[in-house]
């Protein structure tokens, strides 16, 4: 990659610092920007034309066999960067996106969770795979939590600046707030509520994913299971139990309805009073 790409980076980053994109989304535009300039390293960023991405879309994504997700990516940053560093839109409608993948989310049933949770004997382990499913949340808004976003008076969980930078309350369990509690009592963490080894310093979320990985093991669950599977089976669980679908996308912190609207498409609630026609013949 030539100096001037390097340049044309650094200076898209401080733009992406100064609108507050989130840490990760800054990284991934950097890195798709800089393995697409490489691959065309003897063109001019000047120079690129639609030729050019189509080339690197059938030759590096298409040809390496990389995610829709990747592809998807790598548009976002060329779109972004070309309209604010080169102040051009040739290509800003004109770049093909892949067809979204229509997957629905993979849940768990509530046998299955409660045999999942029951395997481990750790408390911090425990607690913090509990409150994931109790309060449906993400990897990454468990591990940021402290212990100031604890309200027990008003039985929520204050999440601060989640996905979008946004804030949102959930209901607090009488279970978990009991189990949070304890925890409290024998850990005492100091910045937040779940600490690693060093005291002030958030638990790895590494650690967190080989602690369900040893759960699964345990509970005999012949399935994939990730940590994102457990605020699938929350929202799922809480529709089966006839929550309405506008407090579920509420709780979950989902801006569209309609990313909500996907859980109703794996609730056996209804489907299992479906009668087969072949149960007449």
């Amino acid at each position: 990659m030539n100096s001037e790409s390097k340049d044309a980076i650094i200076r898209f980053e401080k733009w992406l610092l100064s609108k507050r994109y989130s840490k990760s989304t800054i990284k991934t535009y950097c890195d798709a920007l800089r393995v697409f300039f490489t691959f065309h390293k003897t063109i001019s960023i000047q120079h690129i034309t639609m030729q050019h991405i189509i080339q690197f879309n059938t030759e590096y994504i298409i040809g390496r066999g990389l995610s829709i997700s990747y592809q998807n990516q790598f548009v976002n940053a060329l779109k972004l960067f070309y309209l604010i560093i080169q102040n051009t839109n040739f290509i800003i409608e004109n770049i093909a996106r892949p067809r979204r993948e229509h997957r629905l989310p993979n849940v768990l049933s509530k046998e299955e969770v409660k045999i999942l949770l029951s395997t481990i004997r750790n408390l911090k382990h425990r607690t913090m795979l509990c409150v994931l499913y109790s309060c449906g949340l993400r990897s990454g808004e468990l591990l940021n939590l402290q212990p100031i976003h604890i309200d027990s008076n008003r039985n929520i969980i204050l999440i601060k600046q989640s996905k979008g930078k946004k804030d949102r309350i959930v209901p607090l369990s009488s279970k978990i707030l009991e189990m949070l509690r304890e925890y409290y009592r024998l850990y005492k963490p100091q910045t937040y509520l779940f600490e690693g080894q060093l005291v002030g310093e958030k638990y790895d979320s590494r650690s967190l994913q080989l602690v369900l990985k040893q759960a699964v093991r345990k509970a005999g669950i012949q399935k994939p299971v990730t940590l994102h599977w457990l605020r699938h089976s929350y929202a799922t669980h809480l529709l089966e139990s006839g929550t309405d679908l506008r407090y579920i996308q509420e709780l979950l912190g989902h801006s569209s309805s309609k990313t909500t609207e996907l859980y109703t498409h794996v609730s056996t609630k209804n489907i299992q009073h479906i009668k087969s026609p072949f149960d007449d013949l």
